[in-house]
């Protein structure tokens, strides 16, 4: 073999990426191990990739899928970069990234602290969500520059972190703005999804990724909230009490025949079942109802040594005009230790004010 042909033959003459299947890659350069590209190279970009050339740390020349023999003619901005006339035809240095555009699917986010939002039924509550998403390169050349710079790889893992963080905070906003009570959640994930899938698209182009799917999976309430809903649920099931009762008294029955010596101890605990059902339906009934409109205070008169009445307070303010009552005059009512005089009971001593003193003569 010449020296010649030993150059030559270390020269690179064919550029492509086979992507393993299953691969995370977003990115990969092309190693050429210090070789030169040969002018006249084949270069293959398979669908679902595009390949980009970067001279000295600048972009160059973006080739979409197809299949390409690397000339100056197809080759203009690297032409320029590195000053080359017509007809050039030597090897050349030149790095060689490989981005894939594919769809990658199934990834996961959450939120890995609870969202605080203000629920028009509950109030203040936090929240938990979870789902997956779909995204994809949409800018090989800002992805290269924000992303990739001189990495070798670069995979999804690398990126995923900062998804997340953005996906977080839009659902988190979304979430407050929609104003959806919790307990309608569930029937609302598709326009959640939606919603935030458009707030999201804008922060993700500017790292040159594109997100394709958006979907939210589950929206789950604090354990103690949910508790409270469950129990609540579980009275608007059993409706009335006092029915309810009945009902387990008539399934206990059946079973207790069947357990012999077993029908009193059921009896007994029946009834202490039917007691407190009745308590609690009693309890609730009493809970529904307004209290009873209080009584009017009752007042007994002692009149020359003699008790009269008993009289309410508009009949002792009528007997008080008519100079039957005196402030010294002894009043009782029930509640008071002792009899005292009309004047000195809170209730009645503003009616002596209103009466006239007597008529002179």
């Amino acid at each position: 073999m010449s020296l010649f042909q030993k150059i030559g033959g270390e020269f690179i003459d064919i550029i492509q990426w086979t992507e393993p299947a299953g691969d995370d890659l977003l990115a990969y350069r092309f190693e050429r191990y210090n070789n030169e590209i040969k002018m006249g190279a084949q270069l293959t970009v398979r669908e679902g990739q595009v390949a980009v050339f970067v001279n000295e740390g600048k972009l160059a020349d973006v080739f979409s899928p197809g299949m390409y023999k690397l000339q100056t003619q197809n080759m203009p901005i690297l032409s320029t970069l590195k000053g080359w006339k017509y007809g050039f035809d030597s090897p050349f240095r030149a790095e060689v990234y490989f981005i894939a555009t594919r769809q990658f699917t199934d990834l996961k986010w959450g939120t890995p602290n609870p969202i605080m939002v203000r629920d028009p039924e509950f109030g203040p509550m936090r929240i938990r969500a979870f789902g997956t998403y779909a995204m994809r390169v949409s800018d090989p050349a800002t992805f290269l520059r924000q992303q990739v710079a001189t990495n070798p790889t670069f995979e999804t893992v690398q990126v995923s972190g900062q998804i997340r963080d953005t996906i977080v905070a839009r659902f988190t906003d979304v979430l407050g703005q929609a104003k959806i009570p919790a307990l309608d959640l569930a029937g609302n994930y598709d326009k959640i999804s939606k919603l935030a899938l458009e707030a999201i698209k804008t922060d993700l182009a500017g790292l040159g990724l594109a997100l394709t799917l958006f979907y939210v999976e589950n929206v789950s309430l604090p354990p103690e909230v949910e508790q409270a809903l469950d129990t609540r649920s579980k009275m608007s099931v059993i409706g009335d009490m006092s029915q309810f009762t009945r009902f387990q008294t008539a399934t206990a029955i059946p079973e207790a025949a069947q357990n012999p010596g077993g029908m009193a101890g059921i009896a007994a605990g029946l009834g202490a079942g039917v007691a407190i059902g009745g308590q609690m339906a009693g309890s609730m009934a009493t809970a529904a109802a307004p209290p009873p409109i209080p009584a009017a205070a009752m007042y007994f008169v002692a009149v020359n040594g003699q008790q009269t009445g008993p009289f309410d307070a508009a009949t002792i303010s009528q007997k008080i005009a008519r100079r039957e009552i005196a402030p010294e005059t002894m009043v009782w009512k029930q509640g008071m230790a002792a009899w005292s005089q009309a004047l000195l009971v809170d209730e009645l001593k503003s009616f002596f004010g209103s009466v006239p003193p007597p008529v002179p003569k």
